[in-house]
């Protein structure tokens, strides 16, 4: 290889590796945001569910008895679903939800008044935080995006490696081993479940904790 093939060689290893580094910190910035997203929706889950709690006071003693111990059901499921926990013993979750609203309806519609409006309102918060959360769990970094980085990843590679092929393995192996570490971590917290780094529902078991001393 002569001195022009080579400056050449080197500018596009250079500028393949620098949309490299731009894709995976795009990729990562991603990823981070979405996970903050799902921390912020198990936030609003239990104020949410908190605050219903204290709200069913408000609604008549029959009604008011059966919110407070479906919520607590409801909370427990909750806490399944973020740790991924066997939750055999739960209810149904399309039934609990409206096992939960049709007391709150029966209380706003037979005693209309500010005092019951408050408490259906806290309900439809409830679930409607349940529905944010379903959304942010599957918002995912695209298939798309991971396969364009792949394939930069690998061109990288090749380049480096034909430029570097009479050199020590030791050489050849420094972007493989931190694009694949960059790939693992992007890959982890993106995923809601998998891995190592996911959102623990610290929030909603406070809540539980709460609910279980009251």
């Amino acid at each position: 290889m002569n001195k022009l093939e080579r400056e050449d060689l080197n500018t596009a290893l250079t500028a393949t590796l620098t949309l490299l580094a731009l894709v995976i910190g795009f990729s990562f910035s991603m990823a981070v945001s979405r996970y903050d997203q799902r921390k912020n929706c198990e936030e609003a889950e239990a104020s949410a569910i908190g605050t219903e709690y204290l709200r069913a006071d408000l609604l008549p003693p029959d009604n008011a008895t059966k919110v407070s111990s479906l919520l607590e059901k409801y909370v427990s499921q909750r806490i399944a679903f973020y740790t991924g926990a066997a939750s055999g013993a739960v209810e149904d979750p399309a039934r609990l939800e409206t096992e939960m609203w049709l007391p709150v309806v029966h209380a706003a519609t037979t005693q209309a008044n500010p005092v019951t409006a408050l408490a259906a309102s806290g309900m439809n918060d409830v679930l409607n935080t349940k529905g944010f959360t379903q959304a942010a769990w599957a918002n995912r970094i695209p298939n798309a995006a991971w396969v364009m980085m792949g394939l930069i990843a690998i061109f990288a590679n090749l380049l480096l490696g034909y430029r570097e092929r009479s050199t020590g393995v030791l050489a050849l192996m420094v972007v493989p081993v931190v694009t694949s570490v960059a790939f693992f971590l992007i890959a982890d917290i993106d995923s809601p479940r998998g891995g190592v780094i996911h959102v623990t529902p610290n929030n909603l078991m406070a809540v539980a904790q709460t609910m279980n001393s009251h």
